[in-house]
């Protein structure tokens, strides 16, 4: 009895992977193997890279914030204290982009906070 494969399965699936490696550099976009390797690495990167940009963004935040607080005297650490203290509920993200793009509301949240 003759070898069977389903080799329209396989090709589909080949062909999938290569269509996702389309553009990258040298064999690693047009060989099997080295494209089938280069695509698993990419998405090993993309999965611990979404957990880096939360990190690199919270550590963004914090640093406009700490250069906005310090314009009025206060150090960051000083700063969320009493902006705890006062039950402000304005996360880091919204504090850094007042910090940023709305000085004037900034100076008001400090200025209520001291």
């Amino acid at each position: 009895m003759p070898r069977s494969v389903n080799v329209v399965a396989a090709r589909n699936r080949r062909r999938k992977i290569l269509a996702r490696t389309k553009g990258y550099f040298g064999a690693r976009k047009n060989v099997w193997t080295v494209a089938k390797n280069a695509y698993e690495k990419a998405l090993q990167y993309a999965y611990r890279d979404r957990k880096t940009k939360k990190r690199n963004f919270r550590s963004l935040w914090i640093q406009r914030i700490n250069a906005g607080a310090r314009l009025h005297g206060m150090s960051y650490s000083q700063f969320m204290g009493k902006i705890h203290a006062n039950n402000i509920q304005l996360n880091r993200k919204v504090l850094a982009d007042l910090a940023m793009n709305h000085p004037k509301t900034f100076e008001a949240i400090c200025n209520k906070i001291k």
